[in-house]
């Protein structure tokens, strides 16, 4: 068979495509939304998450590794990678679900509970996302046609992080609502005096407005709470005891026009049901796909080779910093997006709204990669792409709480030019394994992809560390309003100037990456001979 002329399917790459969305609705569920709820539900302290990111995504990027050769390794009836997507399907959703749950634990145990349900969760997510991502590299043997399964991924992808991050802040708010006693006194035109309780304990609650205009502030002084003027408060609750409020900014409110949600079985059941969809999504996945590159015929197993080989594949060690460095720089935009709405602009709703313009821009950029990869090559397009999204995003720290349009219109743009970055990593991975199937005679796709899970995990655990430690700079506490409001700046920064410094960064360690489209096309030519002489 001809690999150089091996299109596949537009059903086998949404099929493939559905992966990436069911693993984005692990990976973004918990890279956007598990640090505010450690710290803000869980009640964790921020600079201990960002170590448990740090210590397990570093840890767990080492397990990749040796996940990839045992791909490499593995043999069936349905091929090397396609069994595992398989057999951790529901294990998956199972463990994403753990990670939201709260049990009643004491300090010392919330903290080992997060760290041993966080480890077992990416120890399974790296059981399937290793081998999924060389699935990419061995459904074709053409490497422009591994760049539009490329863009088919991405879009399932941010079609999944759409799902999740625009629908989960809905889902909490629908399966939070605690239905309690709501007094409302009407004080004068658009002020009135709002009073809640409830017949159980709750530990944190958040209440505002249905509409989210109206904001709160304290009827009497709290302990150790801040009394400024909010679009909502986040408190704990006592049973039958009540909690007064000022509101202002609306009128003809209701008691029917407040909210007031439980956040922790909120995120739990919300999240159970992602989890759903999550192993059903894998299971599609494994059931259209097909494995048809394989390695050369007398090719003999033998780790020392394989990893002898990698590091001295110069275009795999260029990618494995790339892809840490970029994910630094998308996982710390989406870890700050949602602090960032709830304590500066005071307004956590309109956050799913914002993550759904970056999805949708993301979806576009995934889809324009193809074609401008092939007018200016991956290596150059990467660079650009770097630079304009890093540039753009640098221009939030102009934004005060009031400038809505602002903030959205140059986070849709900087995500646009972001999406670029991933299509581009997972299709010059299947690069670098050409490449060293061409340089060395031999061919290890999972060990070359496991590069591409141990970057993003790395890379994320790096970013929740920097968002830990600033937080914890500026004495961020959760559960208490005068902290959240005294690391307002450094809330400011995480979000927009921290990451374009690592773009720019990213983009100068590209400019070291060797392989041209001329290159690629030379390579791509002579490992389709090799195959036809083999099949011969």
């Amino acid at each position: 068979m001809n690999l150089i002329n091996q299109k596949l399917k537009f059903s086998e790459k949404v099929g493939y495509a559905l992966g990436d969305g069911a693993a984005n609705i692990a990976w973004r569920g918990v890279a956007t939304f598990l640090f505010i709820f450690y710290t803000d539900v869980f009640g964790l302290n921020p600079a201990i998450v960002g170590v448990l990111f740090l210590i397990a995504r570093f840890g767990d990027g080492i397990i990749d590794i040796l996940m990839g050769v045992v791909c490499d390794r593995t043999n069936s009836k349905y091929g090397k990678f396609r069994p595992w997507i398989l057999w951790t399907a529901i294990p998956l959703g199972i463990t994403l679900s753990l990670l939201f749950t709260t049990p009643n634990l004491g300090p010392t145990g919330k903290v080992i509970y997060a760290y041993a349900t966080y480890l077992l969760f990416f120890l399974i997510y790296t059981a399937n996302n290793i081998p999924y991502g060389a699935l990419m590299a061995v459904m074709s043997g053409d490497d422009k046609e591994r760049t539009s399964l490329g863009s088919y991924r991405m879009v399932g992808a941010f079609t999944g992080g759409m799902v999740v991050q625009g629908a989960l802040l809905f889902l909490v708010a629908h399966f939070g609502n605690i239905n309690p006693t709501i007094e409302v006194q009407k004080l004068d035109t658009t002020r009135y005096e709002v009073t809640v309780s409830t017949p159980e304990n709750i530990k944190n609650v958040n209440i505002k407005t249905k509409d989210g205009i109206a904001v709160f502030s304290w009827a009497e002084a709290v302990k150790d709470s801040a009394n400024v003027p909010t679009q909502g408060k986040s408190f704990s609750m006592e049973a039958n005891k009540k909690y007064s409020f000022i509101v202002a900014g609306e009128e003809k409110l209701e008691s029917q026009n407040i909210s007031i949600i439980d956040q922790k079985r909120g995120y739990s059941s919300a999240i159970y049901i992602m989890s759903v969809f999550l192993s059903l999504f894998l299971m599609v996945t494994f059931a259209t796909t097909k494995e048809r590159v394989q390695p050369p015929k007398d090719q003999e197993t033998n780790l020392g080779k394989d990893l002898k080989d990698l590091i001295r594949n110069r275009p795999w060690i260029v990618l494995l910093f790339i892809g840490i460095l970029f994910n630094v720089y998308n996982s710390i935009k989406q870890g700050i997006v949602v602090i960032y709405f709830s304590h500066y602009l005071h307004n956590q709703f309109l956050a799913a709204s914002y993550m759904i313009g970056l999805m949708l821009a993301s979806i576009a950029g995934a889809m324009i990669t193809s074609p401008l990869g092939k007018r200016f090559g991956k290596r150059d397009l990467f660079i650009y792409a770097l630079i304009f999204s890093g540039a753009v995003n640098a221009l939030l720290v102009f934004c005060g709480p009031g400038d809505t349009i602002g903030i959205f219109s140059l986070g849709i743009v900087s995500e646009f030019g972001a999406a670029v970055f991933p299509t581009l990593f997972f299709a010059m991975l299947g690069d670098a394994a050409d490449y060293s199937e061409f340089k060395n005679g031999r061919r290890a796709t999972g060990l070359v992809y496991s590069a591409g899970s141990f970057a993003t995990k790395f890379g994320g655990g790096i970013a929740g560390a920097i968002i830990g430690f600033v937080l914890a700079a500026y004495h961020y506490n959760g559960q208490n309003e005068v902290s959240i409001q005294g690391a307002v700046p450094g809330i400011i920064m995480l979000m927009s100037w921290i990451p374009t410094i690592i773009a720019l960064i990213t983009a100068g360690v590209m400019a070291l990456y060797p392989l041209n489209q001329d290159k690629m096309d030379n390579i791509t030519i002579e490992l389709n001979n090799r195959r036809l002489k083999e099949r011969a």
